[in-house]
């Protein structure tokens, strides 16, 4: 026996529903006494706020052409900045080298100082 029903309809059933869940949820939480009664409460939660979603997909599909975005978020890389030139004739691996190396040597200083009876464990 089918019946049917309009997209309209339809919608607001999916809507009816998730208000339900929702109501139904937290009365569980409010009421509940026992960790296990809150979870089967937040459970429910969790599933209207998954019809919610459901519910709002194709408005979301439609509004931000989500075809377009999905596959450009998927293939997103993270593309470091070269630094600023720090003369002319450095090529840009040897300057790479420099930077590390001076970044090296500030950290071995740092450590130095931090160590009991370091160069600057009395300083202060």
């Amino acid at each position: 026996m089918d019946i049917p029903i309009s997209s309209r309809d339809f919608r607001c059933l999916q809507l009816a529903c998730v208000a339900l869940g929702l109501v139904a949820g937290s009365i569980i939480i409010g009421v509940s006494v026992s960790k296990a009664a809150a979870a089967v409460g937040g459970i429910f939660i969790g599933a209207a706020a998954v019809g919610l979603l459901i519910l709002a997909y194709p408005f979301l599909k439609a509004r931000f052409n989500l075809d377009r975005i999905l596959p450009t978020i998927g293939s997103l890389r993270i593309h470091p900045q070269p630094g600023p030139d720090h003369g002319e004739g450095r090529s840009s691996a040897n300057g790479n080298k420099e930077g590390v190396r001076s970044s090296l040597s500030t950290v071995s200083r740092t450590l130095e100082k931090l160590k009991p009876g370091g160069r600057g464990a009395g300083e202060g």
